[in-house]
């Protein structure tokens, strides 16, 4: 678990302590503030934007409607809100690309979230909160498929594998699986899911929630293959911002609160399959 921003330190100590960029004492001088429940510095006065990409997908949200606060990152969002002083009615969905919203450059929204993973490189473009979520990549395929029984990363080694462009999952491939044959990249999931029921990949590698969610609703005799166990810690989702959002450590502060009380469990095991069914590839 992150360490809790403890926002009674004061701001010289803090100064004493650390080497400042400029963002950093733009947060410090927010962490030493009182965050004051709805009245936050946001991009509309009284309302707090949250940004997500279209479609948005499930389990991470239903029906691609993120403001009906069903699907786990729909919940998320309104309970950080809640968190920051801002009640349902004045949360404010706006769309965004995955791509755009890892680029440089200010966003159109407060934060966002869309199953953003935490990463040094990213972290040079965009401000994160402490995670929200701790992931697992695995790998799907269907029953005909020919690494339909793997049962080791040796027995992936030919195989044509999948991802989205731009993600984790793809890094899972190469840095994981490692097969000698070049992976495949796609502009989303939808596309590369019809490139594997086409036969033209042998598996495709999401992280695990859409795995179970793809493989049960999604794909004929779908499958997972297996799941990649993560270091503790090694890959979280965290909420983005713009580059030195005065929101930062508000929102990091809110997310570390939700995950003391014990409400990111609560609002995981209410939205999100567990891990049941999906071995661990070694």
């Amino acid at each position: 678990m992150k360490k809790r921003l403890v926002l009674a330190l004061s701001l010289a100590t803090l100064i004493g302590a650390v080497t400042m960029t400029d963002s950093a004492s733009a947060h410090l001088k927010t962490a030493a503030s009182s965050c004051k429940a709805g009245a936050l510095s946001t991009l509309k006065p009284g309302v707090i934007t949250v940004g997500t990409d279209d479609p948005a997908y499930s389990p991470w949200f239903d029906s691609n409607k993120p403001s009906n606060g069903k699907g786990f990152e729909s919940a998320i969002a309104y309970a950080v809100a809640k968190q920051l002083g801002y009640p349902a009615a004045k949360v404010n969905w706006v769309k965004a690309s995955f791509n755009t919203v890892i680029q440089p450059g200010k966003k159109p929204f407060d934060f966002d979230i869309n199953e953003v993973s935490i990463t040094a490189d990213r972290k040079k473009a965009v401000d994160f909160s402490s995670g929200y979520y701790d992931v697992a990549q695995a790998l799907i395929t269907t029953s005909t498929s020919k690494i339909a029984k793997a049962k080791t990363l040796a027995d992936l080694k030919n195989a044509k594998i999948g991802a989205a462009v731009g993600t984790t999952s793809y890094t899972t491939i190469t840095g994981t699986i490692k097969p000698k044959v070049a992976p495949a990249v796609f502009d989303n999931n939808d596309v590369a899911k019809q490139s594997l029921v086409n036969g033209q990949i042998d598996g495709l590698v999401v992280d695990l929630p859409t795995a179970f969610y793809i493989t049960a609703a999604e794909l004929k005799n779908g499958l997972i293959v297996g799941q990649f166990a993560p270091k503790a810690g090694s890959e979280q989702f965290g909420l983005v911002l713009s580059k030195g959002s005065t929101l930062t450590s508000c929102v990091t502060g809110a997310v570390d609160a939700l995950r003391a009380n014990g409400s990111l469990k609560t609002i995981a095991a209410k939205w999100l399959a567990t891990t049941a069914g999906a071995p661990v590839l070694k």
